[in-house]
């Protein structure tokens, strides 16, 4: 699983991708369609048509990753294109890609 720190942001991209796509294409995808930096640190989300399939692209100072995740069976819960991008938390985030439809759970009001 992934733990990027607190200041990390992660967007996630509504509607399809393509999955072919690999480093530069994402990186294409983010800078042109996303509107943001790729190398600023934040995790990128993209899924396929069949929403069977994740791509999380970031940049860790170094150069970047791209991690990926399959499912065997069920699709993940998706929001459709024309959103742009959304932000998600990292609870939200694992949540998704822990097979719970975003859309369907509320948050609660509590004092941290």
């Amino acid at each position: 699983m992934l733990s990027p720190g607190p200041a990390t942001k992660i967007y996630l991209a509504a509607g399809v991708t393509d999955m072919r796509k690999s480093f530069n294409g994402l990186y294409a995808l983010v800078a042109a369609t996303l509107e943001s930096d790729p190398l600023s640190g934040h995790l990128f989300v993209f899924c396929n048509r069949r929403r069977d399939r994740i791509k999380i692209l970031c940049f860790d100072g170094s150069g970047l990753w791209v991690c990926a995740k399959r499912l065997e069976q069920g699709t993940f819960a998706w929001p459709q294109a024309g959103e742009g991008a959304v932000e998600l938390t990292q609870a939200e985030l694992n949540l998704l890609l822990g097979g719970l439809d975003l859309s369907r759970t509320r948050k609660r009001r509590w004092i941290r």
